[in-house]
């Protein structure tokens, strides 16, 4: 077992009467939604149709398509890094070395660097259990979609996910020091989604929200690591995870325009509570406890620096794009519009919203810099 803090129950012994390490990695949420069949294999989609057939030309193999031959240091990667890019290690929460009585300001370079090494454990971490999130929200879509085509999609886009656990798995376990269980924020979102019984809103929850903030941390970990095992299997995962925002798109477009009111609202919500969970998620609290710092120091410190904010900010520039394509930004009354004005993330609505989009411009210098400059970097595509 590789879950960092996962405690033994009762030892390997046949006469135990306790859980095993199995039982504690076990999870199950209850949900109940019907099952759709059509009987009608007519294909009326032509964007799903479209998507369908990239999907299939697109497919590739942890085994083969990946060189895991690539010997890998995490430590000597974190300081290649910092090199290559002039970003100090441990950023962005090195800021808090500013900050009077940081609980890190005796720190040293090296453990800055061990901080960087299990801060990308932790994010790689969170990436392979959205992913496996994704895999079940997916599955349940093929079931509850009323289209024959968007079925065709959501079945490929199972294999994605499935591929995408054993590429983060495998990634984790020959080339990192450990794997950190689920952040609470990203299972609470989880299980929040695949409770619901509408299937449009599993639709928003995971293909608009958590595969747009997939994106967008894909994208920047592509930006800044000098790892190359690690950047062709982001490469290769973002250029799914693209295609699974489209899919989202597409399919929730149809729909929300003739919604009732109050039911446009409820979605309105949905997406807003969903991006505060995920903004809430960034403060990475599965990482601290093992250097030593209680989460509440570091959730009444960390949000206040602005290479923090400005992180948050970034991971949301795949997600409002979206949101104003389905309408949910401006649509009746603006509702959400004023939300993520509140959350300082609006001015990502015009962004392109490609998996190609955020560059290492983009994802270094507002980040990264400790600069105190809080605006939003240029969209330089």
């Amino acid at each position: 077992m590789t879950i960092t803090e996962l405690q033994t129950a009762g030892g390997n012994s046949e006469n135990q009467t306790g859980p095993t390490e199995f039982d504690l990695l076990m999870d199950s949420v209850r949900a109940e939604f019907d099952t759709q069949f059509t009987w009608d294999y007519e294909r009326g989609h032509d964007g799903l149709n479209r998507l369908y057939e990239k999907a299939k030309r697109s497919q590739w193999n942890v085994s083969d398509d990946l060189d895991w031959s690539t010997p890998v240091d995490p430590e000597h990667m974190i300081r290649l890094q910092a090199e290559a890019t002039g970003i100090p290690a441990g950023m962005p929460a090195r800021s808090l070395l500013d900050v009077k009585g940081s609980p890190v300001a005796s720190w040293n370079e090296d453990q800055w660097v061990d901080f960087a090494v299990h801060s990308q454990a932790a994010s790689l971490s969170q990436f392979l259990h959205g992913e496996q999130g994704a895999l079940l929200c997916t599955a349940r879509l093929v079931e509850s979609v009323p289209w024959i085509e968007a079925k065709y999609y959501g079945a490929t886009q199972v294999v994605d996910e499935a591929r995408h656990v054993e590429a983060f798995a495998r990634y984790l376990d020959e080339k990192m020091p450990t794997t950190y269980p689920v952040n609470e924020n990203l299972k609470s979102l989880l299980d929040t989604v695949l409770r619901d019984e509408r299937w449009d809103l599993v639709y928003l929850g995971m293909q608009v929200v958590i595969e747009g903030l997939a994106l967008a941390a894909f994208g920047l970990m592509l930006g800044t690591t000098q790892e190359p095992l690690l950047k062709q299997m982001l490469k290769y995962v973002m250029a799914d995870e693209a295609r699974h925002v489209a899919f989202g798109i597409l399919s929730l477009q149809e729909i929300y325009d003739d919604l009732p009111a109050a039911d446009f609202r409820e979605r309105q919500e949905f997406a807003y509570e969903a991006c505060d969970m995920m903004r809430r998620r960034t403060l990475n609290a599965e990482l601290w406890p093992r250097f030593g710092i209680e989460n509440a120091e570091i959730e009444t410190l960390l949000p206040r620096q602005s290479s923090q904010q400005a992180l948050q900010r970034l991971l949301f520039s795949k997600i409002v794009p979206n949101c104003k394509k389905l309408g949910l930004l401006d649509h009746r009354d603006g509702w959400l519009r004023e939300r993520f004005q509140e959350m300082g993330v609006i001015q990502y609505e015009d962004w392109e919203n490609t998996a190609e989009a955020l560059t290492i411009g983009d994802a270094v210098e507002p980040i990264f810099a400790n600069s105190t400059n809080d605006r939003p970097p240029p969209n330089e595509d």
